[in-house]
């Protein structure tokens, strides 16, 4: 059976995260993100390596290539719009959350795997808004979710492995909840 909020939660953040692809200028690739030691370009191609993956473990397909491989090639927005249809139509397919999904992590079932893929969109869709000025395009609400599950797992700390979420850190005062959600995963905004 389909969980439907997982799924739509997914789609949300595709949708969220393509709109903020569309607005990066040329210029913009090389910008800084909050996500430690990658640029906009960087982040991007991990995004879409991932739902490649995600995509090619819920069809039982080969995704053809490494999770850091080069997924954007000369057109990046093209590559994650490509990209974003494949996963999207991968997730939708019936039986999709039954499956058993073989990620760098390890075998996960597939609520767990959705989740950590719903994240990563989510996230990563935050770190190229923030990196490219676009933070008027964040799906506040679907931060503000995202958030919410995190806290409720009963203790998040087993899941900050250094290079992907640090210990949490203080958020500015006031900030949106893009900017709760990001401080939570341990990233300082400047």
């Amino acid at each position: 059976m389909t969980d439907t909020n997982a799924v739509r939660r997914i789609e949300r953040a595709i949708d969220s995260t393509g709109l903020v692809v569309a607005g990066v200028a040329e210029a913009q690739w090389a910008n800084i993100t909050p996500c430690a030691e990658w640029d906009a370009r960087a982040v991007l191609n991990h995004t879409v390596g991932g739902m490649r993956i995600f995509a090619a473990e819920l069809n039982g397909a080969d995704p053809g290539a490494e999770h850091e491989s080069d997924w954007l090639g000369t057109d990046p927005e093209a590559a994650y719009t490509e990209a974003a249809e494949a996963d999207r139509t991968a997730w939708n397919r019936p039986g999709a959350l039954d499956t058993t999904v073989h990620i760098s992590l390890g075998a996960l079932p597939g609520p767990m795997a959705a989740l950590i893929h719903f994240t990563e969109v989510c996230v990563h869709g935050v770190d190229l808004a923030v990196a490219t000025g676009q933070q008027a395009s964040v799906d506040e609400e679907l931060c503000a979710e995202l958030l919410s599950v995190m806290r409720g797992m009963g203790g998040f700390d087993a899941y900050r492995i250094p290079g992907v979420f640090g210990p949490e850190v203080q958020p500015r005062p006031g900030a949106a909840p893009h900017g709760q959600l990001l401080a939570y995963l341990g990233r300082t905004l400047t």
